[in-house]
Order: structure tokens, then C-alpha cells, then sequence
């Protein structure tokens, strides 16, 4: 507690030194959405003490009406100002993440924060910490407001291209200035593939504070996109015939100071550790696909994406395995990582990543075998010579990919049974949706039969 009210007397003095008027808590609901309270700075004290009460029952998945009052329990240690008022301002804001607790202070089950919290603490029993370096790609459009029709795209730039028309340059440059303000290093960014898409790649940090982190990139980049009068999108994939969306997550483990992941004795520098956390990733990619690809529209982006892995497989820079091992810097210790790469952007990154490390801590654990390498282009094999080599597919639609989660008890177990059990009565009733829609590609082929 002594640390943590140092934090704490640290942001309320903060706020008065720098007259902030307005506090925004953040938290998000089980899908991912972000949530925000706005309270007054002079109830700032009391809220760290006994935390800002809300309707649980409002929120999506949270709780029963029977069950409605909850806390949201601000963290100190993610205060930020937000970067979008002038210093001046009268109206100078900042924001926190909260952590949602039941009325008695016991972590609320149904808090995705929590969630990946109960994962960081399992890994740190084993003596590790989690480390992440996500790629996040998205779109920039010129609208939302599309009617179901594809969005136009800001450019018809490519990959890497520094063009002198308008290409999205301005918000990229804009939102690396406004999340560096607020304290999150970004490491690269650059035009993508597709025209209109973009990508920034957040430098590595721990896996809870990452996830706070692609949730204020995520928020950020859609506000500096507003003020360009455009709009950002983080969907898998918006166009048909254009490269989707991925958040390629590179993750590594730590014992102290020591990347776990290192070995350099090993041909690709890679420990036993390394290779029994892959194992355990691929083993369990396909029940845990449905959250880490959560939308119907995440499997366009698989089925029919460049570069989107299609089968559970690792390959030693090979781009289209779900787990790459990249092999720049070999033996430089802290470099050595896993790419996972079937992850989309439009993930809920507390529960994607609490899964991830669920299912590699496992392989660990339970010291899973590694089978040798892909070699081959896995988006380039059918279906048949992919299962003759022995590649277990991924699945290749929201059904498929609820139906093997329904059945695992790891993801039972990391989720917990609240989120498990809401989450998988939200995306059948998803699916369900979709499934019902009578679309435009079915009257046209099929109206005059």
C-alpha cells in the first residue's frame, strides 16, 4: 500500500499543480469496447479511496440486474493527461484505467483487466514476466458513414511509400506525437500494404501495461483522425480485395533480467522454454481462436488475407506460420522473441493476450514438444496437403472457432466462468445474426433460379 499511496498523493498533486478539471476512467466491457466516467478532479481523493460506483447490469456481460452496483477502482499508475486540450485550457483532461471490483473490494470476474491480471500473476509464480511488442494495422477512410458499402480509402499508397499527396501521414505523425505525450514509446511507423492502411508499432512493455496501451492507441489514432476529418477503423477487413487488419504481438518471457526465450547455444538462439511456449500456443490455437480473431469478419481476413496464417505452425521467419521465430539479431539476448501472428486488431487485447500467455504457460508447464519448422508457404498448400503434412487448420469461421472454445477447459480456465460463459452467448448470438442476413451475393446468384 505504501507504494501505492505515493502514487496516488503523486497524481493529486499532479492534478492541482497542473489545474485539471476533469478525470475520464477507463475500463472496458468483455468484447472489448471501451467504457469512460467522467468525474470532477475534486472527487479525485475519495475515488481513490473508495473507488466511483456504477451499473454494473448497463454494461454489456458485466453482471445481473440482481447483481448491478460495482466499483470502478482507479489505478495510479496509468495517469495520464490527454494530449487533446491546450495547456491553457480550463478543461485540461486526464485519464486512468480502473480495475472494476464487487461492492466488498474483491476483483470483479467479469473485468477483462482482471482477467490478464490473474495470468500476469500465474506467470509470475512460475518467476516470469510477460513482455510484448505489438505491430497494429489499420485503416484510414474517408468515412464510416457507408451504409454497408465499402469505405474509400484516405490514399492509394503501398507499402513503405512516402508519398506527397495526402497518404495518412498526418495522423500517423499526429498520434505518435499525441501517445508519446502520454507516456507510451512507439518504436516505428509506416504506410502499409493496402491504400489506406497504416501501421504502429508500439515498443515492448509488460503485457498488462500494452494492453492499457492499444487501448489509448486506439482511442487516440481515432480522435487525431476526427480532427483530420477522416476516420480510422481497426476492423479485420474492410475491403474485399485488400490486405486485412493484423496486430502481429511479438511476446517473450523474462526471469529477472534474463530473457527466457535466449539460449545461445541454440541454432536459432531459441531455449527449451522458447520452443515449449510456441508448443503450447500451437496446440491450443484453435479453441483459443475465437478470441484472439473474435469477429465474423476476422475469418475474411484469415481465409482470404496475405500473409494471415491458416494453420497452427511455426516456421523460423517464415510469415505465413502462426508463430514466426524472427532471426534478426541473433544473439543479442533481450531481442530473442515469438511473433504471434494470426492476432487481428480488433481483439479485446486484455483477453487476447490472456489466453496467449495462458496457453504458452501451459506448454511450459506441462513441457510440451515443438514439432520441426514449416518451411513451406502455408497460404499457398490446399487443405489436403496441409493435414497430409500433418498442420492442424486453424478455424475458418466464427462457428468453427466457437465450437472448439466451447469445448476447452483451458479457456474456461484462463476467461474465468463468467467471461467464458457470456462471451461464448455473445458471439453465437453473433454468428447467428450474421447467419440469418439474406445477402446482396445470394439474390444475384440465386433470385432467378
Amino acid at each position: 500500500m505504501g507504494s501505492m499511496n505515493s502514487q496516488q498523493e503523486f497524481v493529486l498533486r499532479t492534478v492541482e499543480e497542473s489545474g485539471i478539471k476533469f478525470i475520464r476512467l477507463w475500463f472496458t466491457d468483455i468484447l472489448g469496447y471501451l467504457k469512460s466516467v467522467v468525474m470532477a478532479s475534486s472527487e479525485l481523493e475519495s475515488a481513490f479511496e473508495e473507488g466511483v460506483g456504477f451499473d454494473g447490469s448497463a454494461i454489456e456481460g458485466f453482471s445481473r440486474v440482481s447483481e448491478a452496483d460495482m466499483i470502478a477502482l482507479p489505478d495510479p499508475s496509468t495517469f495520464q493527461i490527454l494530449p487533446f486540450d491546450p495547456e491553457d485550457s480550463p478543461l485540461v483532461t486526464a485519464r486512468m484505467f480502473c480495475d472494476v471490483t464487487m461492492p466488498d473490494g474483491t476483483p470483479s470476474w467479469a473485468d477483462p483487466r482482471q482477467v490478464l491480471r490473474r495470468q500476469v500473476d500465474s506467470a509470475a509464480e512460475d518467476g516470469f514476466t510477460c513482455m510484448i511488442s505489438p505491430e497494429i494495422e489499420f485503416y484510414l477512410v474517408k468515412s464510416l458513414d457507408t451504409d454497408g458499402h465499402e469505405p474509400v480509402p484516405t490514399d492509394s499508397g503501398g507499402y513503405f511509400d512516402q508519398a506527397s499527396h495526402f497518404d495518412g501521414r498526418a495522423v500517423r505523425r499526429e498520434s505518435m506525437m499525441a501517445i508519446e505525450s502520454m507516456g507510451i514509446p512507439v518504436e516505428f511507423s509506416h504506410h502499409e500494404t493496402s491504400p489506406g492502411q497504416q501501421e504502429i508499432d508500439l515498443r515492448h512493455a509488460d503485457v498488462l501495461t500494452m494492453a492499457d496501451s492499444i487501448m489509448t492507441l486506439r482511442y487516440i489514432v481515432k480522435q487525431v483522425a476526427m480532427q483530420n476529418n477522416v476516420a480510422a477503423t481497426f476492423m479485420p477487413k474492410p475491403f474485399h480485395k485488400q490486405a486485412g487488419s493484423a496486430m502481429h504481438s511479438h511476446m517473450s518471457l523474462f526471469e529477472g533480467d534474463q530473457n527466457a526465450f535466449h539460449d545461445p547455444d541454440d541454432e536459432i538462439s531459441l531455449s527449451v522454454t522458447g520452443r515449449q511456449f510456441i508448443a503450447g500456443i500451437l496446440r491450443h490455437a484453435p479453441e483459443m481462436t475465437a478470441v484472439t480473431n473474435q469477429w465474423v469478419n476476422s475469418y475474411k481476413r484469415i481465409m482470404f488475407g496475405n500473409e494471415a496464417p491458416t494453420a497452427a505452425t511455426w516456421g523460423i521467419s517464415n510469415r505465413s506460420a502462426l508463430v514466426r521465430v524472427p532471426t534478426y539479431r541473433l544473439h543479442k539476448a533481450e531481442s530473442r522473441r515469438v511473433e504471434i501472428r494470426n492476432i487481428d486488431t480488433a481483439v479485446n487485447p486484455y483477453l487476447g493476450y490472456a489466453v496467449l500467455l495462458g496457453a504458452g504457460l501451459k506448454g511450459i508447464r506441462e513441457g510440451y514438444e515443438l514439432e520441426e519448422p514449416a518451411e513451406d508457404n502455408i497460404s499457398d498448400l490446399t487443405r489436403r496437403e496441409r493435414l497430409a503434412m500433418g498442420y492442424v487448420d486453424l478455424p475458418t469461421d466464427l462457428e468453427g472457432a466457437l465450437r472448439e472454445f466451447e469445448g476447452s477447459e483451458l479457456m474456461a480456465e484462463v476467461l474465468g466462468e463468467h467471461v467464458f460463459e457470456f462471451y461464448l452467448r455473445s458471439k453465437w448470438d453473433e454468428w447467428h445474426r450474421y447467419q440469418e442476413q439474406i445477402t446482396p451475393w445470394e439474390l444475384r446468384s440465386t433470385l432467378g433460379y
